[in-house]
């Protein structure tokens, strides 16, 4: 069993910047794969984010590459998402999960086995 805790989470400007952070307890953090994915209202959960056990590979979804970073410190068991740039589109529930899968399933919402409670983000125009 892994426990995921986001926070972070606010309101800011369009433009203005956020960092989430995730924090695991329970099992081994470095053993696992993360990722960040988020919720707007009326809309499916969609991919944000991932970051490999190492945290040497990282992968972002289209509309958020350049204005995101993924990043974890395995020995605060804690996976951190900087958000730059943000746009009104951005504001959703983000949440970060964790996976024992593979890297190839890094985008895949069905993959993940652990996830937080979620962290509202609300950029204002």
């Amino acid at each position: 069993q892994v426990q995921l805790v986001e926070s972070g989470g606010g309101l800011v400007q369009a433009g203005g910047s956020l960092r989430l952070s995730c924090t695991a307890s329970g099992r081994t953090f470095s053993n696992y794969v993360m990722g960040w994915f988020r919720q707007a209202p009326g809309k499916e959960r969609e991919f944000v984010s991932g970051i490999s056990r190492s945290g040497g590979i990282t992968w972002y979804a289209d509309s958020v590459k350049g204005r995101f970073t993924i990043s974890r410190d395995n020995a605060k068991n804690t996976v951190f998402l900087q958000m730059n740039s943000l746009i009104p589109e951005d504001t959703a529930v983000y949440y970060c999960a964790s996976t024992s899968g593979t890297s190839s399933t890094v985008r895949l919402e069905r993959s993940y086995d652990y996830w937080g409670q979620g962290t509202q983000v609300t950029v204002s125009s």
